[in-house]
């Protein structure tokens, strides 16, 4: 099978988990993953969060889903919890399309990891 349609799959069917699980039924869209794997690595599962937390859930998604790719190293957890990463490769300059594959080849792989899909 080819890559972009085993990742094409692979992402359908995590869309599919993921929107049953959290919204319903209807479709979760890639920020939207984002976010639950922020909320997911902060590890406050029940929490309401402001609009700048939000988006800062959002970072730690990025940054913990690039870490693999050797954009971002894990460094510390804060005096709250909050984990902290480091640049340490700067992002090539990417086209939308292409950012969203990275994106969603990086979730998958994330979820992958935790056996959520295969």
């Amino acid at each position: 099978m080819s890559r972009d349609k085993q990742l094409k799959e692979r992402w359908e069917q995590l869309v599919n988990i993921l929107s049953n699980q959290f919204s319903q039924g209807e479709d979760l869209d890639l920020d939207a993953i984002i976010y639950l794997i922020g909320v997911q690595e902060l590890g406050k599962v029940h929490s309401e969060y402001k609009k700048d937390e939000k988006l800062n859930l959002m970072h730690i998604a990025i940054c913990r889903l690039l870490e693999p790719y050797g954009f971002y190293e894990f460094e510390f957890f804060d005096e709250e919890g909050w984990p902290h990463y480091k640049v340490k490769e700067e992002l090539p300059p990417l086209k939308a399309g292409e950012q969203s594959v990275l994106m969603k080849e990086a979730i998958v792989n994330y979820f992958l990891e935790r056996e959520l899909i295969e």
